[in-house]
């Protein structure tokens, strides 16, 4: 649970600092350069929760697959709140399915044990 509430965390610091550029009013009008160091900087919290989640997850005995396929699930979770919060756009039809294809990679990736089948 740790894990996962620290790979949150990480995900909504790391959607913020990829595109909140796109409609938050902190960067309008701004160059590229500030945009950047700016999005660096929020980026720079996204580390501070990523790195012990990860170090967390893998002491505990999730394979650096788990970890990678539970943070993208996430990463997705949070962009759909974000999408549609923050850029008021909608979820489709078709990027459902293809988030329900992901949650199934989900599921392989931990309904079996490492080198198992």
């Amino acid at each position: 649970m740790r894990t996962f509430l620290l790979l949150l965390a990480s995900n909504i610091f790391m959607t913020f600092a990829w595109y909140g550029q796109l409609k938050l009013k902190a960067f309008e009008g701004r160059s590229l350069w500030f945009v950047i160091l700016l999005s660096w900087g929020i980026a720079f919290f996204e580390y501070c929760f990523m790195v012990p989640a990860n170090r967390i997850g893998y002491a505990q005995g999730l394979t650096g697959y788990q970890l990678k396929i539970m943070q993208e699930v996430i990463t997705l979770g949070v962009f759909v709140v974000f999408a549609w919060l923050v850029l008021g756009e909608r979820l489709t039809w078709n990027y459902g399915v293809s988030f329900l294809l992901i949650l199934g990679a989900v599921y392989f990736a931990v309904a079996f044990k490492p080198g198992t089948s």
